[in-house]
């Protein structure tokens, strides 16, 4: 029998900047979202009922325009990400309407989930720790401890997001079907992990509450 589990970080020393939102105006971007019918995936406050849509309630706005703008480029080979579901969605949004949608998205309150205990040593212990024997860094680097982000760096939060979504993300990454990674740090880390490092690791990043 399987049991579920709230994978719980604790840290004594982070510190956690204020998002600092980009001009974007968070109420013109709910009537936006609404009309554009992103609820239909992400749900109306950014809680995505399906694993396999990502949620991005609580999202840093940053990093929300920058994956927007890049949807709507729809070239792998020039902004690095291509879905043809979010092109239909954002092709025709100007920069100011993909800001105005960031911000309510990044306003909102994210649902935390449970991780499985299956994997969860296994997955903290490359969270945390890395593999150094592989040269893979830990994640809590650049995500921080709780994986709350760095909104001003534009690194994006984890806590709580779908396993489902993570792993496939981290796999996009390995293949380098998905390039828009600063210095291809995420494209190099995850060439370096096994299927059942991802899988592990993916799973504690659902559990993650910060």
């Amino acid at each position: 029998m399987r049991h579920l589990i709230a994978v719980l970080v604790s840290t004594t020393a982070l510190l956690t900047t204020p998002l600092a939102l980009a001009g974007g105006d968070a109420a013109n971007g709910k009537n936006i979202a609404l009309q554009k019918g992103c609820a239909g995936c992400h749900g109306v406050d950014g809680n995505s009922p399906a694993a396999t849509w990502p949620k991005i309630a609580g999202q840093g706005e940053k990093y929300l325009v920058k994956q927007l703008m890049a949807f709507r480029d729809n070239d792998v080979n020039k902004s690095g990400r291509a879905n043809a579901v979010m092109y239909g969605f954002v092709k025709d949004l100007s920069d100011q309407e993909i800001s105005d949608i960031s911000a309510y998205f990044a306003s909102q309150q994210l649902k935390f989930g449970e991780a499985d205990a299956s994997s969860v040593d296994h997955g903290l212990q490359l969270y945390r720790g890395g593999d150094k024997t592989r040269g893979i860094p830990s994640c809590m680097g650049c995500h921080g401890p709780t994986g709350a982000g760095n909104p001003a760096s534009g690194y994006p939060r984890l806590a709580g997001q779908w396993a489902t979504y993570t792993e496939s993300q981290l796999n996009q990454f390995k293949l380098e079907e998905r390039r828009n990674d600063e210095n291809r740090m995420m494209r190099d880390i995850a060439s370096k992990m096994y299927p059942k490092d991802i899988k592990a690791v993916s799973n504690v990043i659902q559990g993650l509450h910060d």
